[in-house]
């Protein structure tokens, strides 16, 4: 399993930041032959991201301007979409938040909350995801 470390970026995430957490913490974490998915966030597409990403893998990547582009509204099958942020949500919310200090630390209570095995098993949803997927030709479907 990869592990990043989990921080609030100030005032929010660049390209250039982006590419730092990529070359910092991702990139030495990944087995040899692994084929990289990121969605269309703004700091994904950057130019810099683009070219350090089509150096890494030159076997291809996923994602907006890759050869192999990012699935649209596709949030069904990316686990980040379909799992983590709505358990993140649902259990962040469940007390009254009083300030910006108190939510920033409700949501790192909640993301070292995530057991060992929860990875395995949203794995497992995936592949499940994908089969459906495969045996409708990608048709439009409603996963619940």
């Amino acid at each position: 399993m990869i592990k990043f470390p989990f921080f609030f970026a100030e005032p929010t995430v660049t390209s250039n930041i982006y590419l730092d957490m990529l070359q910092l913490y991702a990139i030495p974490q990944f087995p040899e032959g692994v084929i990289f998915q990121q969605d269309d966030a703004p700091p994904h597409y950057g130019n810099i991201v683009r070219e350090f990403l089509d150096t890494t893998f030159p076997q291809g990547w996923i994602g907006r301007g890759a050869v192999m582009a990012w699935p649209p509204r596709s949030p069904d099958l990316t686990p980040l979409d379909f799992y983590l942020w709505g358990y993140v949500q649902q259990h962040v919310y469940s007390e009254r938040i009083n300030d910006i200090n108190h939510l920033k630390q409700r949501i790192t209570d909640v993301i070292h909350s995530v057991t060992p095995d929860v990875p395995s098993r949203v794995w497992e949803e995936l592949d499940y995801r994908l089969d459906v997927c495969r045996a409708t030709n990608g048709a439009h479907i409603e996963l619940r």
